[in-house]
């Protein structure tokens, strides 16, 4: 079995966000526009917290691929790379993440 990942996924959403609206849901949240694709993410970010409150693994795991699967939609809509956010990443990795928080808040 080949394994899965998230850069998949989002060859997945560009390979239908240049589909037509009806045969794609991801189309259609596009078509909506970036407010409504920050709406999405936003409601599966409380389903994924409210499984994790409530202890539901399946659940838990459940939502959270719809949250990463509207999150990535979301960077799509407004133009944010995958590749763009793991170099914001990498660039936070190399400091630990106390140093990185506390560099934040000064810039």
């Amino acid at each position: 079995m080949t394994s899965f990942t998230i850069h998949d996924l989002a060859t997945i959403i560009d390979t239908r966000a240049a589909s037509g609206g009806e045969a794609s849901y991801t189309r259609k949240l596009l078509d909506k526009g970036a407010e409504h694709c920050a709406k999405k993410f936003g409601e599966e970010a409380v389903e994924t917290v409210i499984a994790a409150v409530e202890n539901d693994r399946a659940h838990l795991i459940a939502e959270s691929a719809d949250l990463i699967f509207h999150w990535l939609v979301l960077l799509k809509a407004r133009g944010v790379t995958l590749t763009e956010v793991e170099a914001a990443l990498a660039q936070r990795t190399q400091m630990s993440g106390l140093e990185e928080k506390a560099a934040r808040k000064r810039d």
